[in-house]
């Protein structure tokens, strides 16, 4: 395993602790201890509510991060999903790997390896990092809506490494 730093800016205010990354505060914890709390939700609603619960809070926070990084950034389009890819990746999450983007269609294919969920759940033959549906529906639509277009999209995750007989995880977006 080779390591690296990551090629993003972490600023660290000396006088409220607060992490921040480009245009936002971030918050820095072990994964083990996000992963285990994130357990411990589904156990008591189910995976189905949680999932529901997590893609309308996903979605905002996409459109929200989108937002504030193209501005940031200067950027629009294609590329601010890219950003936002790379990024996610860059923060241990996994690797995410843009398949197919049609910001025309809206539309888009993404490939997750190394899931951080599966790294803690193993082979269980289901989905489940589902936290990250919302994720990219939200951030389509942040970019189309910057766009002036007035389609909008919904994410499904079609498959995830946690299920037998898959070696990654596979999410699609297409217009409501």
């Amino acid at each position: 395993m080779s390591k690296h730093a990551p090629e993003m800016p972490i600023e660290v205010d000396s006088d409220t602790g607060v992490w921040t990354t480009d245009a936002l505060p971030m918050l820095y914890v072990p994964r083990h201890f996000f992963v285990n709390n994130h357990i411990g939700i589904e156990e008591e609603l189910g995976p189905d509510r949680y999932a529901e619960i997590l893609y309308k809070a996903g979605y905002k926070s996409a459109w929200h991060w989108c937002e504030k990084e193209a501005e940031c950034h200067g950027i629009e389009g294609a590329a601010v999903f890219e950003h936002y890819m790379k990024r996610i990746s860059q923060r241990g999450w996994g690797l995410f790997k843009i398949e197919e983007l049609d910001l025309e269609q809206g539309t888009a294919r993404v490939r997750l390896d190394h899931s951080a969920f599966v790294y803690v759940y193993g082979k269980v033959n289901r989905k489940v990092d589902y936290m990250f549906t919302g994720w990219f529906a939200g951030a389509i639509d942040q970019i189309l809506a910057a766009k002036g277009s007035a389609v909008r999209t919904v994410a499904e995750q079609v498959y995830s490494e946690a299920e037998e007989g898959h070696d990654h995880g596979l999410f699609v977006v297409k217009p409501q």
